[in-house]
């Protein structure tokens, strides 16, 4: 295997890539070259914010070739086309045969929720300390307990006592939840995502840890919940300040995540007419909201 490292400024990086995928490379990724200096950029993607750019000022784009004549012959192709302009080849280099399976897994330990509940993927032993362990590995849904908005809703569940509820997952990505609140207890739990995949994914999620639960698109929640739980992102929970507020029962909570430090107070105000929000937990710039509904809305 070689990899091709390219130096392009951001108006090409979109043309380069498309051009390295048509000359057959196994990969194309995008770098920022001036990542861990004072130059480093941040590329958001946010519901409701401008979409994020192609590339950085000053990208790397690394492609990776099976043969080192093809990653040489797709340097000297690129060099003299009109888009290679301000672009330049730093470098094209074996990269080692690795267990790449292997060496992906070992990104992925055991996370810790509280002492005594942990997130295991399927190919590590669980902590000695461990009471109860979800079996999660890496997958396309989001949610696998290594983010901080994951990890502060497992923990409310944890400490709060969920045994015997009804609770609603909306937006489940990888089930991961809903799967914490079968753990503890609850009942009757419905898992739903506007993404079919994520669903799948709940699924199989699910049976792996040997838990049940409804799981499909967002139609199917329906009623009052004890407990709403919203891992999403702080645009769409705002637009769906009615709706999840709505499936909260008379003492039930209503449990939010997916939210900056910085957007607490544009919470607090989409949720005003319906519920009184505050923040419980915090980590890594993150915040966990949390309200109670004391009386029928």
């Amino acid at each position: 295997m070689f990899e091709l490292n390219l130096m392009c400024p951001e108006a090409r990086v979109e043309v380069l890539s498309d051009a390295l995928e048509a000359l057959d490379a196994l990969s194309v990724s995008v770098e920022d070259a001036d990542a861990q200096t004072d130059l480093e950029q941040a590329l958001f993607g946010e519901p409701g914010m401008p979409p994020p750019k192609d590339g950085w000022h000053r990208s790397k784009i690394l492609a990776l070739f099976s043969q080192e004549s093809a990653a040489k012959e797709a340097a000297v192709l690129l060099a003299a086309q009109d888009f290679f302009v301000d672009c330049q080849v730093l470098s094209i280099a074996a990269v080692p045969d690795q267990d790449w399976v292997r060496l992906t897994q070992s990104q992925f330990a055991p996370v810790e929720i509280t002492p005594e509940f942990w997130i295991v993927p399927t190919w590590h032993e669980p902590p000695s300390q461990a009471r109860e362990i979800i079996r999660l590995d890496p997958g396309l849904a989001f949610g696998t307990g290594t983010h901080p908005t994951t990890r502060m809703c497992l923990r409310w569940i944890a400490t709060h006592n969920v045994k015997g509820q009804r609770i609603l997952d909306y937006g489940c990505g990888s089930g991961i939840l809903a799967i914490g609140a079968a753990k503890f207890g609850a009942q009757e739990i419905d898992a739903v995502d506007i993404d079919a995949s994520a669903v799948t994914s709940t699924e199989l999620n699910a049976k792996a840890n040997q838990v049940s639960l409804n799981t499909g698109l967002p139609e199917l929640a329906n009623g009052t919940y004890q407990t709403v739980l919203a891992n999403i992102l702080a645009t769409p929970l705002k637009v769906l300040a009615p709706l999840l507020s709505n499936h909260v029962e008379v003492n039930g909570h209503l449990v939010l995540a997916g939210i900056l430090a910085r957007q607490e107070e544009e919470l607090i105000q989409a949720y005003a007419p319906f519920l009184l929000l505050k923040v419980v937990d915090r980590e890594d710039g993150w915040i966990l909201m949390t309200a109670e509904r004391t009386s029928t809305p």
